[in-house]
């Protein structure tokens, strides 16, 4: 790495660190408040109202017929509320199993709770304490996931973040956002939902709530709709632990992502696959899923809608939790989800998967690919194995969170526990977060309108360029820290998957790993 692009990447961090323990930017908080307008809830003073009148208290939401007047603290939240039982101890397992791995991985290395280790662990008891709660931290308009399920209009995401509260000697408060999100997903509407007319709510008039920025209780339903029948499922992610640099490895945090399924049935939440996350170790290991996955992953039709970012993969290759650590890096590591599938990659984590055994073969792709195009499909965004490569990482829960994340999140929320929060700079959400934006918001267009939105996205390294000019000359397009195409090594070709990932004039692409074409947009300096 060059020495001007080790600055750049230091003092992007140094930017990242700032931004989230609150140095007053406002111009920053500004232009991801425009970006993201109809489309997420970031307002602090909102978001403060909102969870103060617990209105959107988890509880309110999940047992509209008990107290409300009250926010419950996480030992009470889990405790009174019988749809959220089987949470902590798929939790507790995890923790367990992640403990144990790395245990035989890293013999040598203490594993714990506290400074005091190696690798430290996020404490659980956080979640089982009187002084503890999830607090409203933004809400967020995925009706681009209309493609999922269209009955349903797609995702309205209400985003809680676990945080402390501590009374110090002196009688003054403290409140403390801890490393855990709660995120519960519920339909953007009902099939049952009417509006105050008696009038069936279709998805132009969801989205047209949304773009018009309207009464916020009409941006998750209403009463004539029980909130449990717009309930689909929980996504939690923690920090799992936190590895300081050492001798052994480079620094390095680990996120833990689980999803919990609402049975409308029983109205309790339980432990489901993650979309799209493929079982990497379960694939290698097993040759008859190895075979069944690449057949079906390379069908035309399936590759069509994979290249679109709009696949999704049957349960049956999928992983019930997913850890992405970070930062993972650009170079191909077993960090990374889909290391292993590839060919041309070292060793796998299972049976089969040596480098001269891939899933996957370059010619197995060229091969789908011609075969895709014979049939007239068109592909927007892979075009050779190289973009193949990346999608099977980004189309994954966990891969996904290791591109242009804060940390592994790509949502932290707002921090409005913070004094004068809305005249400090707390960024709620990573490049990609807020490069995708123009597109959610073009999809919100096209539903007010009464059309078909297209549900595509491109890599979720760089935004689709029909958002290119909202988005032009800033770090989530082609500004500076953008992530960019660099020419292949020694053929001076640029591969055909990622030719439109340029640099803004006066920026340069430079190399950010040994072995990557992807590069980051900076001032070329002598």
């Amino acid at each position: 790495m060059s020495r001007a692009l080790r600055i750049l990447v230091a003092v992007q961090i140094l930017l990242a660190t700032t931004l989230l323990f609150g140095a007053g930017m406002p111009s920053i908080a500004a232009e991801i408040g425009q970006l993201a307008r109809g489309t997420a809830i970031t307002d602090p003073d909102l978001l403060r109202k909102l969870d103060q009148s617990d209105a959107l208290s988890i509880s309110r939401l999940l047992q509209p017929e008990g107290r409300a007047d009250v926010p419950l603290t996480s030992d009470l939240l889990f405790a009174s509320l019988p749809q959220l039982k089987a949470i902590p101890p798929a939790i507790d397992a995890e923790f367990d199993r992640y403990i144990a791995q790395h245990k035989q991985a890293w013999p040598s290395e203490t594993i714990g709770i506290g400074e005091g280790f190696d690798v430290q662990l996020f404490d659980r008891a956080n979640m089982k304490s009187a002084n503890t709660r999830f607090v409203l931290a933004g809400i967020v308009n995925r009706m681009d996931r209309a493609y999922v399920s269209e009955e349903s209009c797609g995702e309205i995401r209400l985003i809680y973040r676990l945080a402390r509260f501590e009374t110090k000697p002196d009688g003054s408060n403290t409140a403390t956002r801890l490393p855990m999100t709660f995120n519960l997903v519920m339909k953007a509407r009902d099939a049952g939902q009417t509006d105050p007319g008696g009038k069936p709510v279709t998805c132009a008039e969801v989205a047209r709530r949304w773009l018009d920025n309207g009464d916020w209780q009409g941006l998750i339903g209403s009463h004539t709709v029980p909130y449990d029948a717009m309930i689909d499922r929980i996504e939690t992610n923690i920090q799992v632990s936190i590895a300081p640099k050492s001798a052994l490895h480079d620094f390095r945090s680990d996120y833990l992502l689980k999803v919990f399924k609402y049975d409308a049935a029983t109205r309790t939440f339980q432990e489901s696959t993650l979309e799209n996350q493929i079982d990497r170790d379960r694939i290698l290991a097993d040759d008859a899923l190895r075979r069944d996955f690449k057949a079906w992953l390379l069908a035309p039709m399936n590759l069509r809608e994979f290249d679109r970012g709009t696949v999704l993969i049957p349960e049956k290759f999928l992983a019930k939790a997913a850890v992405a650590p970070t930062p993972a890096g650009l170079d191909a590591s077993t960090m990374q989800p889909e290391f292993g599938l590839m060919q041309g990659e070292e060793k796998g984590e299972g049976k089969g998967g040596d480098k001269s055994d891939p899933v996957f073969t370059d010619n197995d792709v060229v091969d789908a690919l011609k075969q895709a195009a014979a049939r007239g499909i068109t592909m927007e965004n892979i075009r050779s194995v190289a973009g193949f490569q990346r999608r099977l990482n980004d189309v994954t829960c966990s891969g996904c969170h290791q591109t242009r994340g804060i940390g592994g999140f790509h949502f932290p929320g707002v921090d409005w526990l913070s004094d004068n929060a809305s005249n400090s700079t707390i960024v709620p959400a990573s490049p990609h977060f807020v490069g995708d934006q123009p597109r959610r918001r073009d999809i919100l267009t096209a539903f007010a309108a009464g059309k078909r939105p297209d549900f595509s996205r491109g890599f979720a390294s760089r935004p689709q360029t029909r958002g290119a000019q909202e988005l032009a000359g800033t770090e989530y397009q082609d500004g500076w820290g953008a992530h960019c195409s660099l020419q292949n090594a020694g053929s001076g070709t640029p591969d055909k998957s990622f030719t439109s990932w340029t640099c803004a004039k006066g920026l340069t692409c430079q190399a950010a790993a040994a072995s990557s074409r992807i590069g980051m947009c900076f001032i070329k300096t002598r």
